[in-house]
């Protein structure tokens, strides 16, 4: 297990800086970007939010949650460790269409909550297991 670690930053350091044509003619290295396969969310209350505001929309946004889990939307939700908010993992190929789905939320429509967008995909490290694959 010792020698994995040190093996995939190598891979991860290998696989992810490509050099595109303008990139390999300058000398300068491009990140290779993953497909967006999901968005991860992080809500935080807004400044000046008290607890007692969202507690008012738990209720309803616990239902509408669900809601969004049942029909597929959201694949996970957590809470934040730090006890400061939730994380969503949201079904969706970009931002604007995870901030279309979260909007839909009470505590959204309310105003009461910020939001961080975090697209994310498949871990581009892996491709050198099967290089060939991707070519």
């Amino acid at each position: 297990m010792k020698l994995m670690t040190p093996v995939f930053a190598a891979m991860l350091s290998a696989s992810t800086i490509t050099h595109s044509q303008s990139g390999a003619a300058s000398g300068v290295p491009s990140v290779a970007i993953p497909k967006t396969t999901a968005v991860l969310v992080i809500e935080t209350p807004r400044a000046g939010v008290t607890p007692q505001d969202i507690m008012k929309l738990i209720p309803d946004e616990i239902q509408a949650t669900v809601k969004l889990y049942f029909d597929g939307k959201i694949r996970e939700w957590y809470s934040r460790g730090d006890g400061k908010g939730v994380v969503f993992l949201v079904e969706a190929k970009s931002e604007d269409e995870a901030r279309e789905i979260m909007e839909t939320l009470p505590l959204a429509k309310a105003q009461l909550m910020d939001h961080q967008y975090v697209p994310v995909g498949p871990l581009m490290p892996l491709r050198a297991l099967n290089p060939a694959a991707f070519q």
